[in-house]
């Protein structure tokens, strides 16, 4: 007598088995990356952290063997000490001040730029644009000896136009607007002109209303590049009333290299800023790179 072995439940099993396999390896994937983030995160966060702790350290616990994350007593005074020095206020002050005037001339200078090489047409517009790009492959460094020779000859040392002026236009800032240009349709463009309207005021009506996603991203960008300037002020600035936030802190920290848990505090305020900036913009920042990903 013949047996017949069904294989009908087996099948089910199996499909079950491997199902329950890969919510296995989901989890355990899923588990990792949320390990490997919280990881990630403590260490960025950690040197913020520690700044901000040793702001409210004392003169020797700031440097304290072995390493001592929290004081022993919490010296408020620091923060208090350094908010009502007005070196260290007129200095925020004035380092903000040409911080957004750099900002709004960057953008101008480099949106005007951008709208040329994406919209009109002249003569050697390639050859120009190929030299503008060439510049974002030249390191700053480079052409430092001779960037201070030309603004020496121009007379411009120890100003606030030697500050701003000289990195205004950005060979990298123009290629960013010029590429989100580019993707604009140009039938919006041609309804401008047939309404009358000009080249500039197509700009200023048109593209300008248009430009918020990557005059976020590149201001915030020139505000940094500014607001964290070091190596060209100390060449170009001698006076100490027109030094830079970085400056400053240099300077405290050689002058008066034992009150380590005062530069702490100092450091803290001088990044504040920059930390609001963030926080302010953080979605339009996330929401421009999500875009610059998918295009």
């Amino acid at each position: 007598m013949a047996v017949v072995t069904s294989t009908a439940g087996a099948k089910p099993m199996k499909i079950e088995h491997r199902k329950v396999q890969r919510d296995g390896r989901w989890w355990a994937f899923a588990i990792g990356k949320a390990i490997a983030g919280i990881v990630f995160l403590l260490a960025a966060l950690f040197p913020l952290a520690w700044m901000v702790v040793a702001g409210f350290k004392t003169k020797t616990e700031v440097l304290k063997t072995p390493f001592q994350f929290f004081p022993e007593v919490w010296k408020w005074e620091n923060y208090a000490q350094i908010l009502s020095d007005p070196d260290f206020l007129r200095t925020m002050a004035w380092t903000f001040g040409g911080a957004v005037l750099f900002t709004v001339l960057a953008l101008t200078v480099n949106s005007c730029a951008a709208y040329a090489f994406a919209r009109l047409d002249f003569r050697f517009k390639r050859t120009l644009w190929v030299i503008v790009i060439t510049t974002m492959f030249i390191p700053g460094m480079t052409i430092l000896l001779t960037s201070f020779i030309v603004v020496t000859k121009l007379s411009m040392l120890d100003t606030l136009a030697v500050l701003v002026i000289p990195g205004a236009a950005s060979a990298g800032m123009i290629f960013f607007i010029r590429q989100f240009y580019l993707s604009i349709p140009a039938s919006l463009e041609e309804a401008a002109m047939l309404d009358g309207c000009g080249r500039f005021q197509i700009f200023v009506r048109l593209f300008l209303p248009l430009s918020k996603p990557p005059f976020v991203v590149m201001g915030i960008t020139a505000f940094l590049a500014y607001w964290n300037s070091y190596v060209w002020p100390i060449l170009t600035i001698t006076t100490p009333e027109r030094f830079v936030v970085q400056q400053y802190l240099a300077t405290f920290r050689s002058e008066r290299s034992t009150e380590l848990g005062l530069l702490m505090a100092g450091s803290v305020l001088a990044a504040a800023p920059v930390i609001i900036l963030f926080l302010i913009f953080q979605r339009q920042i996330i929401g421009n790179i999500k875009m610059a990903g998918l295009k």
